[in-house]
């Protein structure tokens, strides 16, 4: 495994001048990668950024941010065509900064919750696999993998289980499209961390390890050795990255 930490932790958004300073303070500290969020394409200098991070002796990743104008499943076809672009410039950007993993809730809009029935669901089901299968032929093509993350309930009312993610990533059916799971959101919607993380076996791409207030692991009450029996049941060796938020 190699051990890696969001900049979130420390900025938003993580420009180029952030990514200067933080990248030799990530090293110092013992982290393998570097996980750089992607909030407005336009923050980095990405052939500035992919030096910075070479020259620092560290892998990276990236994560998409979602907002209500990025949305892959929302009824206005502006918006799902805006969210689409974006994450053809997270692929791209992932790329030049010299990336493999590009993660997040690739499919809708953080925070936005709704009422679905049984036939909306299927049809917004019908709707991801479709644009996911677009957006995975470009992903392959540079050589990236999404890691479509499930979120707890009160971010989002789509994704929320291994259950549903696995759904969709069959569906998919590319191994540019696989998998996420986050300790903070699996404390909250899963019966059982280990169980869900065997469920998701080979489809898991990369992993967020953070506490149920999203502090430092060891710190709360996830159950740590439940995690590690679940990731080494499944032979995992992907990234393992700390995601808290400077506020």
């Amino acid at each position: 495994m190699k051990f890696g930490v969001n900049a979130w932790v420390w900025v938003s958004p993580c420009d180029t001048e952030a990514l200067k300073k933080l990248a030799p303070t990530v090293k110092q500290m013992g982290f393998d990668m570097i996980e750089v969020p992607l909030e407005g394409i336009g923050d980095l200098d990405y052939k500035t950024g992919a030096q910075i991070i070479k020259d620092s002796g560290l892998g990276v990743s990236t994560c998409a941010a979602m907002g209500p104008d990025r949305d892959l499943i929302h009824s206005d076809p502006a918006i799902r065509e805006n969210g689409l672009n974006y994450i053809r410039q997270a692929i791209d950007a992932t790329h030049l900064l010299g990336g493999t993993n590009l993660v997040g809730p690739i499919y809708s809009a953080v925070g936005r919750v709704w009422q679905q029935s049984a036939d909306d669901r299927a049809k917004d089901v019908d709707l991801l696999v479709t644009n996911l299968s677009t957006l995975a032929r470009y992903a392959a093509d540079k050589g990236v993998v999404l890691g479509i993350e499930p979120l707890n309930r009160f971010e989002t009312s789509f994704l929320n289980l291994a259950d549903q993610a696995i759904e969709v990533i069959d569906r998919v059916d590319s191994p540019a499209c696989q998998i996420m799971l986050d300790t903070f959101h699996m404390n909250i919607e899963e019966k059982s961390l280990g169980a869900a993380i065997r469920k998701t076996g080979k489809r898991l791409a990369h992993f967020h390890a953070c506490e149920n207030d999203r502090g430092a692991p060891g710190s709360g009450n996830v159950a740590w050795g439940e995690v590690a029996e679940g990731l080494r049941d499944i032979h995992y060796d992907g990234p393992v990255v700390i995601e808290s938020f400077t506020d």
